[in-house]
């Protein structure tokens, strides 16, 4: 059986890798590169991915696909310090003591949040889909929590979108980042880089047979359900990881429309830490990007010879003019950094970065296959109610296994 897949990012090449060995396996990517989201870039010696990335202790997919493609031996545990830039100070807020003295919220108002992580744990996100986050937190925690605290974390992350934010994705997130410790979270990292889960997972559809067209658009589908024409090449089968509405264009077939934002994000090789050994810093204030995440406080700079910072906005529609050097500005300007001091800096846009997890959002997700095209991606029940790595794993061995249960 040949199947053609859409799209290179993680999800399509697990997918990929999956079944390469007992079928005809061809993948279309627009891009001249595979990944999507965790690509990377090959700065002089070394490389480092054009999004900012971590795992979780709880991501066994992706361990066990790490174990399969040899790679165990580079997995390392490191803890991840929290900041707050509000006004013209960096606050870090990473140990008892560090939050204990941060002055935008009173003691009570702490023992809140701290009282709301535990609760998150054991919450099911499902239970909250349809409740707006804006509305939670500010029944539950009260209006100044609401907002000194979350209010500039939905902005950053959904802009003009926040208030239709579900509260399923609040909770999911504050859950999964509760793995912590005195000198902050415990997160994984592949020494190295996570370009080479993506470089692996190459070789090994490669060495099965398959074939990758970097470059490739899908311009075209067409088919009756059981054969298809993908730019005018046959394939018995269509998996699809593109956003369903941009599937729907392609095809003529509707389609559920998934709300999407677009992720802007520009790395820097810079001459030194102005983070205070933060790694994560969310930006309070409005401005062209709404955290700093300083990957060099996370891990070793002498890894690469400078330190390595992003910084991360989201859109909707199209991405601000200009927005590469404001962003440049804005970070010398708050930061206390010369231009001199940037070694190199590189923009990535991506208008499809990932799903608005609005409410309701649940009932939007589409079945595995519909109309005999299979679906699987961000947008599948797997990175439901927050995309990751490990639901993008999920997602493709998911839609792997659908494919073999047609096969009987």
């Amino acid at each position: 059986m040949k199947l053609g897949i859409l799209g290179g990012g993680l999800c399509g090449l697990v997918a990929a890798n999956a079944l390469a060995e007992k079928h005809d396996v061809v993948l279309f990517e627009k891009m001249p590169y595979l990944g999507g989201c965790l690509s990377s870039y090959h700065i002089d010696d070394y490389w480092i991915e054009r999004y900012y990335h971590h795992c979780f202790s709880g991501d066994s997919q992706l361990f066990a696909l790490i174990r399969e493609l040899g790679l165990s031996d580079k997995l390392e545990w490191r803890e991840g310090s929290t900041g707050y830039f509000s006004g013209d100070t960096l606050y870090p807020l990473t140990t008892p003591l560090e939050i204990l003295r941060w002055p935008e919220l009173s003691l009570i108002d702490k023992a809140k949040l701290a009282l709301l992580t535990r609760k998150a744990k054991k919450t099911d996100p499902l239970t909250l889909d349809d409740i707006p986050a804006e509305t939670y937190i500010l029944e539950h925690l009260g209006p100044r929590i609401y907002a000194s605290f979350f209010e500039p974390l939905l902005r950053s992350k959904f802009g003009k979108n926040r208030s239709k934010v579900s509260a399923a994705w609040l909770i999911s997130r504050i859950a999964i980042r509760s793995n912590r410790g005195v000198g902050g979270e415990h997160l994984g990292y592949l020494n190295g880089g996570f370009h080479q889960i993506i470089d692996r997972l190459e070789k090994s559809i490669v060495s099965k047979g398959g074939k990758i067209n970097l470059q490739t658009p899908v311009t075209s589908l067409s088919g009756n359900g059981r054969s298809w024409q993908v730019n005018g090449e046959s394939v018995d089968v269509v998996i699809s990881t593109i956003p369903p509405q941009e599937l729907g264009n392609l095809s003529g077939i509707a389609m559920p429309e998934i709300p999407y934002q677009g992720a802007a994000c520009m790395t820097m090789g810079i001459e030194r830490d102005v983070c205070k050994g933060v790694y994560w810093t969310n930006m309070k204030a409005e401005g062209p990007y709404g955290a700093v995440v300083a990957h060099t406080n996370f891990i070793p700079h002498e890894r690469y010879g400078e330190h390595i910072v992003y910084l991360a906005s989201y859109f909707t529609g199209t991405v601000p003019a200009r927005l590469d050097q404001k962003m440049k500005e804005d970070f010398c300007l708050r930061f206390d950094l010369k231009e001199n001091e940037i070694h190199w800096s590189r923009m990535t846009v991506d208008p499809w970065a990932g799903p608005i997890y609005t409410t309701g959002y649940h009932s939007l997700i589409p079945a595995y296959e519909k109309h005999g095209i299979y679906l699987a991606g961000m947008f599948s029940e797997e990175n439901y109610p927050e995309r990751s790595m490990e639901g993008s794993i999920r997602a493709g061995n998911r839609i792997a296994g659908c494919i073999r249960e047609k096969e009987h």
